[in-house]
């Protein structure tokens, strides 16, 4: 919260100064009115004549048209220093959302970010705008009304008084439950967020098969989650507003029985009971007011603190360059041998710090040469292209590019020199152009260019050219459409290093085969790691490093594999043995690998 506050509110102070003292001029034209009211009756009605009572009454007229005009353009004001400020937290927190290190993203989870750019942001932009509104006038009339009760009868102001250490009490108590009550509330709903977008993102494979009612029920479950801890905070804060209004009726008629004895007595005047009364509702409004404010910063005191978890997280424009020793790093002399292009040098890394995913790998490759990676599921060959891309750091040995240790190098230089189609890569709703450029300024020939290289230009002019829409996800293409799609946007900025993490699952052996191909004819000096399940994809590679729960199985050619690497052999015999005999003939004389 204080973040909020300090930081981000710290340009509009000014503007909040002026609307603070325009708010307060409005706030007292209000509070004067009914002593104004008190004084007409008590005074100038007995004793003046009808000018005197018209001036009055143009007097409170010239008031309460003040108040109107005031409150107006402060809560203007106040609207908009609101909408300015949570703009620029919003803008900032995309900002580090996008820097976010993958492993605080992945401690935090996506469903969670979201919640936070989303109603984590809205939370606090009614809080913001709120408190400038209520959080300024209420308190004035509370402590402006105490004041004017003081001035008008000390006795009856002090029965009022003594209600208000309760009413505190009550404010505080409540407060001090409700807080923690919705930040768990905010914690179900990253959950709520998290099961949608899977149904939503699922719905055809849930219903092909047949589990709608499975998931409803689970959308029940986390749905009366959310619920139940809902009501469970909007009881809690509930109770301010019932409390407040028994003790302060309790007051008010303390105040009646007190008053008329008073003035029964000719100890006060009907004028001052009449301003007293209104002065109370003004003062049990103010309180009101001020509880309803106190839930209200109880969700946005949840919010902040969750979206200034991810501000003050260091993202990762904030790391520091690693062994700045290396910085100084010069071209090999003539009787010096060149470093090879891509290296891992003895490379451990485990995702939670307990169990390694990655054990001891080494490789190296020269520029121009091909790495395929195989292996079964999860024993790592993503998380080796996580590394290469510096999204994850190494817990021990290094990862070189051209002999220097990438944790010394610029990181957005680092990740221009690589082109990749991920494992579940994501087209955006735009046209086909829109996807492959990227922002990245490339013309339409070039778009077209690398079309032609993934093999996808047949289907795309079919579906009308690169102006044709994409549907969110490409949910209007097929699985094979969507992979090349993602590998020509991977080749249109001719990369110097090019991953393909299991981006050709969805091809057939020709196409597969015809892709390798064109890798080969014109992108011979791009170094290429190929992630895959099929051996006909890396059969062809300069090195094939396979992988077995994170550790090196084997490492050669293809040749040399079959020859000492047993789980190579398995793999290659269980492919060979479900009917790929004629893809396999197909691989082998198109791969294009020389």
């Amino acid at each position: 919260m204080g973040k909020i506050f300090f930081h981000y509110l710290k340009p509009y102070y000014p503007r909040m100064a002026w609307g603070f003292v325009i708010k307060f001029t409005g706030t007292l034209m209000d509070l004067f009115l009914p002593w104004a009211l008190a004084y007409m009756i008590d005074t100038v009605i007995s004793v003046s004549g009808r000018r005197e009572i018209l001036l009055w009454g143009i007097f409170m007229l010239g008031c309460s048209v003040l108040a109107v005009l005031c409150n107006v353009l402060a809560n203007r004001m106040a609207s908009r220093v609101a909408s300015d400020a949570i703009y620029v937290i919003r803008e900032d927190l995309f900002a580090k959302v996008m820097y976010l290190p993958d492993q605080q993203a992945d401690k935090m989870t996506r469903p969670s970010l979201l919640s936070r750019l989303t109603s984590d942001t809205y939370n606090v932009h009614q809080m913001l705008g709120r408190i400038q509104r209520l959080g300024v006038r209420a308190p004035i009339l509370l402590v402006g009304g105490i004041a004017m009760t003081l001035m008008l009868d000390a006795a009856l102001a002090g029965v009022l008084l003594a209600t208000l250490p309760l009413l505190a009490l009550v404010v505080v108590m409540v407060s001090k439950r409700s807080i923690p009550l919705y930040g768990e509330l905010q914690e179900s709903l990253d959950g709520f967020v998290r099961l949608v977008r899977e149904n939503i993102a699922g719905i055809r494979v849930i219903k092909a098969l047949s589990r709608e009612d499975y998931e409803r029920r689970r959308f029940g479950e986390i749905n009366r989650e959310v619920v139940e801890r809902e009501r469970r905070a909007a009881m809690t804060a509930a109770i301010t507003n019932p409390a407040m209004n028994i003790l302060l009726n309790l007051g008010l008629v303390a105040v009646v029985l007190v008053g008329a004895l008073r003035v029964n007595s000719g100890l006060s005047e009907v004028g001052k009971i009449l301003a007293f009364m209104t002065y109370f509702t003004i003062i049990l409004n103010a309180l009101l007011s001020i509880s309803r404010m106190f839930v209200m910063v109880s969700k946005a005191a949840a919010s902040a603190g969750r979206i200034a978890q991810v501000l003050e997280t260091a993202d990762e424009r904030e790391w520091t360059a690693w062994a700045p020793e290396e910085k100084e790093r010069r071209e090999p002399g003539p009787s010096e041998t060149v470093p090879p292009h891509v290296s891992f040098d003895h490379v451990s890394f485990s995702y939670n710090k307990v169990a390694d995913n990655l054990r001891d790998i080494s490789f190296s490759l020269k520029k121009g040469e091909t790495l395929g990676i195989i292996g079964s599921t999860g024993s790592g060959k993503s998380t080796i292209a996580s590394l290469l891309m510096r999204f994850y750091d190494a817990d021990e040995g290094s990862v070189r590019i051209e002999g220097q240790d990438i944790r010394t190098m610029d990181l957005q230089g680092l990740r221009r020199r690589f082109g990749v189609a991920f494992q579940n890569d994501v087209l955006f709703a735009g046209t086909i152009y829109d996807n492959i450029n990227m922002g990245r300024g490339l013309t339409r020939e070039e778009a077209g260019k690398a079309v032609s290289h993934a093999r996808a230009r047949d289907f795309v002019e079919d579906k009308g050219g690169m102006e044709e829409r994409l549907e969110i996800r490409g949910a209007n293409l097929s699985g094979g459409q969507k992979q090349r799609l993602l590998i020509a946007r991977a080749l249109a900025a001719c990369p110097e290093i090019l991953i393909l993490d299991d981006s050709s699952s969805a091809l057939d052996y020709r196409t597969d085969a015809a892709l390798r191909r064109e890798l080969r004819e014109h992108f011979a000096s791009t170094t290429c790691i190929i992630i895959a399940q099929r051996v006909s994809s890396v059969m062809g590679a300069d090195h094939i490093l396979v992988l077995e729960e994170g550790r090196m199985a084997g490492y050669g050619t293809h040749q040399e594999l079959m020859e000492n690497c047993g789980i190579y052999q398995e793999i290659e015999s269980s492919q060979m043995g479900q009917g790929g005999e004629e893809g396999w003939q197909t691989a082998a004389g198109q791969t294009g690998w020389s």
